[in-house]
């Protein structure tokens, strides 16, 4: 299983239809099997997120954020890592609005 605690994400890309920007990091925490995370930046006032991580390392999580507008919007997402060369992570995530318009998008993150 892959530990995640005190690794630092930083956004790479995100689908349009996302809050998520590129001036973001999150700051995962990790106990046992259960990932953690708080992040605000950009379009998004406080953020948080919840994750069951599985022996390959990916990530099942759920999030609610309150955006620019004042909105409180939530979604899930599945996270899948890649080992990068230099030992660091990249995650693919395909996740989906449980708020809204329930559309779907895809994320990279990058671990810094």
């Amino acid at each position: 299983m892959i530990n995640y605690d005190n690794k630092v994400f930083f956004p790479l890309s995100n689908s349009e239809n996302g809050e998520v920007d590129l001036e973001m990091h999150f700051i995962y925490k990790q106990t046992g099997n259960i990932v953690t995370s708080t992040y605000s930046g950009g379009r998004i006032k406080s953020g948080h997120l919840i994750a069951i991580v599985d022996e390959q390392g990916k990530l099942d999580m759920r999030y609610h954020q309150v955006n620019d507008k004042g909105e409180i919007t939530t979604g899930i997402c599945k996270s899948t890592p890649e080992q990068l060369p230099n030992g660091k992570l990249r995650m693919h995530e395909k996740w989906q609005w449980t708020s809204g318009d329930q559309s779907f998008g895809e994320s990279l993150l990058e671990e810094k």
